[in-house]
């Protein structure tokens, strides 16, 4: 009796994880916008990076607007120079420490400076350290302190939520309250489809996904994503799609 129980709970929250999972992955993408992503915090400071429309990292700064330094003006006057150099559109608040303080200093930022144009937005930053901290994230960025890792993936989880979500094992992104009591590999099957099915529903841009992207299309993987996104570097953009089957190791089948 407490067995059946027991399985039936355990069915009902992996379902409840693997439909915030799927909410997650399909949010609305904020589009091809320069971005800011702002990670907050007080006394080690609000890591700040710039991403072009595609997620390429443009510059990275440290900026300590809250307590104990204070330095209020200062860091207002260091956002507006770097939004206007890099002609920012959206900015992607972290929702963790200081958030709320950071709010506050970009909507102040967007009253002294109308002309910029910006939007801020506060996203979730679940699982950023846990990229930021990657294998994925150290071929990404082998030269980028990891703090600053963090921030990016928070700037590029506003642009496309998707693309950035999946570089990050689903149980680190916190789907369920009790993600933790469930049956690790029944979880992690329930959760790899929901990332597949999502991906499969959205598509993907073959000349800008990252491999970790690819790797959750149906039928590709690991190793022929790899080989895809390095047939990309090396001759240029797809044109085409039959273009993929000069890639190494895909084969008619897996085209198909």
């Amino acid at each position: 009796m407490l067995g059946s129980l027991r399985e039936s709970a355990e069915s009902h929250a992996i379902d409840v994880c693997a439909n915030n999972l799927r909410d997650l992955l399909m949010a609305a993408p904020a589009g091809d916008y320069a971005t800011m992503g702002l990670d907050p915090g007080l006394r080690t400071g609000t890591k700040a990076v710039i991403v072009d429309g595609t997620g390429k990292l443009l510059t990275q700064s440290t900026i300590f607007p809250h307590a104990p330094q204070k330095q209020w003006d200062q860091s207002l006057k260091k956002l507006a120079t770097m939004c206007e150099q890099y002609k920012v559109k959206l900015v992607s608040i972290g929702n963790g420490t200081a958030s709320r303080e950071t709010d506050q200093l970009v909507s102040e930022l967007e009253k002294q400076h109308p002309k910029l144009g910006l939007r801020r937005i506060i996203v979730s930053e679940a699982g950023a350290s846990v990229y930021s901290a990657s294998r994925l994230a150290a071929e990404e960025f082998p030269d980028l302190d990891v703090t600053y890792r963090g921030s990016v993936s928070i700037a590029r989880r506003l642009q496309d939520p998707l693309a950035e979500l999946v570089k990050i094992e689903p149980k680190a992104i916190g789907v369920g309250q009790y993600q933790h009591d469930i049956d690790p590999k029944r979880l992690s099957e329930a959760l790899s489809a929901v990332v597949e099915d999502a991906v499969a529903s959205v598509g993907v841009d073959l000349n800008t996904a990252s491999a970790a992207l690819l790797a959750h299309v149906p039928g590709v993987g690991p190793a022929i994503a790899q080989s895809i996104v390095a047939h990309r570097e090396k001759n240029g953009p797809f044109k085409s799609r039959k273009e993929l089957l000069k890639v190494a190791r895909l084969g008619p089948k897996v085209y198909e």
